[in-house]
């Protein structure tokens, strides 16, 4: 007979004795079982006593926590978080140095749960924590001449406890003095400075700018970026990490007046040269966290075009006319008339003309072509930098195009217009950055205005695929097609640099765009033939069950998660597998990620694929719920889904990325029985039928299908020409 789900079998350690095996009811009130714990052992005041996980996370278990307690669980019995809460505050005021420093490290480790921090902090344990930052002058400095590295130490356990107890989002991060903060501010301005009291005041500063408004308006005047690029020059990943991920906070945060002024000022200290030789082209491979923050200035930084892209030109507007005005002199070569040279017909016949020849679809005044936003201005921009940095090439496409007569001539003014929105649309320009992306281009940090650069080499290739498809007007959106897949394709590839994209571009010309797209056509071809589509049905099912497999088999690998949190850097990890019998689901805490698979008995908690109820995703999900009011965007809930089970009991997931979602919402519907929907599903299925069917039809290759089967013959009239072999 199993034993009662309620009762789970446990070992409890106490220091100094043998560790107690006991059935543990999960109905009782956690007050009893630990007096019944301490009553075994002889001591008394179990209310000053407490259990927790003895594990490397040591969290203790509470009436909230308790169900994830597991048969064969360790636990110890400690003194309970109000005790050591109580200790650890008075510890940390000790006048012994050395004690102070154990007791620091103390809190730092024990800081790192939920319902110690909640306590500690009930006794106003980051006033203390905030004033040992703020008087850390007169006798610290005494120290630091003396005994520098254990200053260091001393400073850097304060700022690690004071992190780690801020990120449980308690306590809000307006309630901190400016003395305060320019004390961190001041550790990130000193050039000299321990690695670790750094990393933990550019965490501290980066919380600060994202958490508050107000607190941005005071970290800004205490530094600035000149006092940040040191930091960048340096050899540790992990502090670059965090000083771009405090320029980033910095720019997001900064009012929209304010954005081009600290844009400015990041390209006067050549922010994007130091990022590009220290950081990008630094010997060290790029990690998932540098790559994310990179990501992240490069969409901030083309964010700083929404503006020109949102403006409409105003056509009455003289300055904004001059620039076609200047359009029209470097392409043509022609200087302004004074106003008294010829008749007004006639100049205007002359501009109309040329205007033409620039291609612009309003002749007669083509500063409505910039009307409609996006692109807005910003395509005139473009125009008028390829115009001034580019001018042979300009001057070339406008006048090849405009002395055609055979209606093949490309509109560069049309173009430039739909192609700046096209490239607004592929680069996300006016999009915040999503959470879990980490997909820099290195070739956008080369030049100081790679987006223009951007430009001029798409527009030139423009021309070049319009001449190649041999288009003419009606075929304009054809060619966009075209040109936006020859943009993507070779963005996909990674460009370390302009000139590599651009050579990549001379790879993918219509011709070779046509063998792609034929060649993906035939690869995913669909008969419409009944008998093709009768044998399709047929082959569909084992299709299915191979794609059922595979998916379990990843399961059965695993995966590692992230626990989001208010602090990315910080986040831990958890591992979740799916047992080789398919009816247990490991998993538990990771100090790191891993390298490789996670073995099952290193997984603490199990879940029985019996007892899930129900997969729900996105918007539905608990954990989603609850952070609603933080910055969740819609990445972030593309990729969640949760497991429940018991009585409104969740298991709750955010995928590494979409193909991870895919693959274990897949994976879960298959044990439940239930059929799998992912866009991933769909398109394995398209694969796999295609290379089955074209497998079985290989030997009926040049032959034709018929529609119906041949009619089956009369029964002949005798059957006197059947034998027996034998």
């Amino acid at each position: 007979m199993p034993p009662p789900i309620d009762i789970v079998k446990v070992a409890i350690e106490w220091p100094g004795a043998f560790p107690k095996l006991m059935e543990v009811d999960q109905k009782k009130p956690l007050s009893s079982i630990i007096k019944e714990v301490c009553e075994g052992w002889s001591l008394g005041n179990h209310e000053n006593f407490a259990l927790q996980n003895a594990d490397s996370t040591n969290f203790y278990i509470t009436e909230k926590n308790r169900n994830d307690i597991k048969n064969g669980s360790i636990l110890r019995l400690t003194t309970s978080p109000a005790q050591t809460a109580q200790q650890l505050h008075e510890r940390i005021q000790s006048s012994s140095m050395d004690a102070k420093l154990e007791a620091l490290k103390d809190l730092a480790s024990s800081s790192r749960d939920v319902t110690f921090a909640q306590e500690f902090i009930n006794l106003d344990g980051l006033s203390v924590l905030t004033q040992m930052v703020e008087s850390g002058t007169e006798r610290y400095q005494k120290l630091q001449k003396i005994m520098k590295p254990c200053f260091g130490e001393l400073l850097s356990f304060t700022l690690t406890a004071f992190v780690e107890l801020m990120d449980h989002g308690i306590v809000s991060w307006d309630t901190f003095s400016m003395a305060f903060i320019k004390k961190i501010a001041s550790y990130v301005n000193k050039s000299a400075m321990d690695t670790a009291v750094l990393q933990r005041s550019l965490a501290i500063l980066e919380s600060m700018v994202l958490n508050s408004q107000d607190l941005y308006q005071k970290v800004a005047q205490e530094i600035t970026i000149g006092q940040l690029i040191p930091h960048l020059q340096g050899t540790d990943q992990d502090i670059q990490t965090y000083t771009i991920a405090v320029i980033n906070a910095l720019f997001l945060k900064a009012p929209e007046d304010k954005r081009q002024e600290m844009a400015h000022i990041l390209a006067q200290k050549q922010l994007r040269s130091i990022i590009l030789s220290n950081v990008i082209r630094s010997t060290r491979p790029i990690n998932e966290e540098m790559a994310h923050q990179l990501y992240v200035l490069q969409v901030l930084t083309f964010n700083l075009l929404e503006d020109r892209m949102m403006t409409k030109m105003d056509p009455q507007d003289q300055a904004q006319r001059d620039i076609i005005f200047e359009l029209r002199r470097i392409a043509f070569d022609v200087e302004c008339e004074p106003n008294n040279s010829g008749s007004i017909e006639k100049r205007k016949s002359m501009y109309t003309r040329d205007y033409k020849k620039l291609g612009f679809i309003n002749h007669v005044n083509p500063a409505v072509d910039f009307t409609q936003i996006p692109p807005g201005m910003l395509a005139l921009d473009n125009m008028l930098y390829f115009a001034k940095h580019h001018q042979d090439a300009y001057i070339r496409i406008v006048l090849e195009n405009s002395s055609r007569e055979d209606k093949h001539e490309c509109p560069f003014g049309r173009s430039s217009i739909e192609l700046t929105k096209m490239l607004c649309e592929i680069l996300k320009v006016g999009e915040l950055p999503s959470e879990n992306c980490h997909e820099f281009h290195p070739m956008f940090f080369t030049h100081d205005r790679s987006f223009e650069e951007f430009f001029c080499i798409c527009i030139q290739l423009l021309n070049k695929t319009w001449k190649e498809m041999r288009a003419t007007s009606e075929d304009f959106n054809k060619v966009m097609q075209v040109v936006k897949e020859q943009v993507m394709r070779a963005l996909t590839l990674k460009p370390n640099s302009l000139d590599q994209f651009k050579s990549r571009l001379q790879n993918l010309s219509y011709t070779e765009i046509l063998k792609i797209r034929q060649s993906e056509r035939m690869n995913q071809e669909d008969f419409q033939s009944r008998p093709i589509l009768e044998l399709r049905e047929k082959i569909q099912p084992e299709i299915m069950e191979l794609i059922k497999q595979q998916r379990l088999n990843r399961l059965c690998d695993g995966t590692c998660f992230r626990k989001i949190s208010s602090r990315r850097r910080q986040d831990k990890f958890w591992y979740c597998r799916l047992s080789p019998n398919h009816k247990v689901l490991h998993y538990g805490d990771l100090e790191e990620s891993p390298q490789g698979e996670v073995p099952h008995d290193s997984l603490q908690d199990k879940l029985p694929v019996a007892d899930i109820k129900a997969v729900v995703t996105g918007k539905d999900c608990p954990h989603m719920k609850e952070k609603g009011a933080l910055k969740q965007n819609k990445e972030v809930l593309e990729l969640a889904f949760s497991v429940l089970y018991e009585s409104d009991e969740y298991l709750n997931f955010i995928a590494p990325d979409k193909q991870e979602y895919c693959v274990w919402t897949d994976g879960l519907n298959a044990l439940l029985g239930k059929e799998m929907t992912s866009e991933f599903t769909k398109s394995d299925l398209d694969v796999l039928l295609s290379m089955e069917m074209k497998l079985r039809l290989l030997d009926l290759e040049n032959i034709q299908i018929p529609e119906a089967p041949p009619p089956i013959p009369k029964e002949p009239s005798n059957y006197d020409f059947v034998y027996d072999c034998n």
